[in-house]
């Protein structure tokens, strides 16, 4: 048995442990159940749950999660509209997520499957300073889709 300041007491039998637990005012709690004899330590469980919950709660504040973020285009996307989203994409990029950038194809143009792989390397030149394809551009159905990530 150990006591709450880390101090041996020695080996107790197990109702001559709770009654010491107890006239301390403290919980008993096993902590190496596996050895022999089984080790107990005096806590207070309670406050020592507490700070547990609080450690963890700190770890994930200070994670950062990635998220994914899509930008839309068309193969007949005009140039202000095309600058417009690849400022998008670099915001988000700087931001520490990723994007998935989708040309969607309507009707016939499906027949010209290059315009879109244009667009998605034209996209690729403008943001090479700060990012690079993680997965190449390929068909999905009628959209092409490509990710890309943060150098």
């Amino acid at each position: 048995m150990i006591s709450n300041q880390g101090e041996q007491i020695g080996i107790l039998s197990i109702k001559e442990a709770i009654a010491y637990a107890s006239q301390e005012g403290f919980d008993l709690v096993e902590v190496a159940p596996n050895s022999n004899p089984p080790v107990c330590k005096l806590m207070d469980y309670g406050k020592f749950k507490y700070e547990l919950s609080k450690k963890e709660k700190s770890i994930k504040k200070k994670q950062h999660t990635i998220h994914v973020k899509e930008i839309r285009l068309r193969p007949k996307i005009e140039d202000h509209d095309f600058e417009f989203k690849s400022r998008n994409a670099r915001k988000f990029l700087l931001a520490g997520n990723k994007v998935k950038v989708t040309v969607i194809f309507k009707g016939r143009e499906m027949t010209h499957r290059e315009f879109g792989t244009q667009i998605l390397e034209r996209l690729t030149e403008e943001l090479e300073d700060i990012a690079r394809v993680e997965k190449p551009a390929q068909m999905e159905g009628r959209n092409m889709i490509m990710f890309l990530t943060r150098k």
